[in-house]
């Protein structure tokens, strides 16, 4: 018998609230045991950018662009990716990801499944200022 589970964008919750755009964490629903995914839609001028930044203790991040144009603060460094391209961070490196384009971006965001995501976060405000 073969074991899968199938999902539905539109049927996993959107966890931004208020906030523009959305983002959706599909492991719980997809019953994942050892990998996270997330589906981040992201309209012009969203992200991290004049707010805060985050790393990981343990859990690396690959992040990859399947639509649009995004920038991402990666330690000290701000590098663009357009659609089709992927990048890797290591836990402890800090980062934030901005939408600086008139169309929206859509960001899949894939990593190891641990317990306690949130529990594994750092923060640190003003990581990214405005110009």
């Amino acid at each position: 018998m073969a074991d899968y589970t199938i999902v539905r964008l539109e049927d996993v919750d959107d966890v931004l609230g208020d906030y523009p755009g959305e983002m959706r964490m599909l492991t719980a629903a997809l019953d994942a045991e050892q990998v996270a995914l997330t589906y981040r839609r992201m309209p012009q001028h969203t992200g991290g950018k004049g707010s805060y930044g985050h790393r990981h203790r343990t859990q690396e991040e690959v992040y990859f662009v399947a639509s649009g144009k995004l920038q991402f603060k990666l330690g000290d460094d701000v590098v663009e990716l357009g659609a089709g391209s992927a990048v890797r961070v290591a836990p402890s490196t800090w980062r934030s990801v901005w939408n600086d384009e008139p169309e929206d971006a859509e960001l899949i965001i894939v990593s190891p499944r641990i317990e306690s995501a949130r529990d594994d976060a750092e923060y640190l405000e003003d990581f990214w200022p405005t110009d």
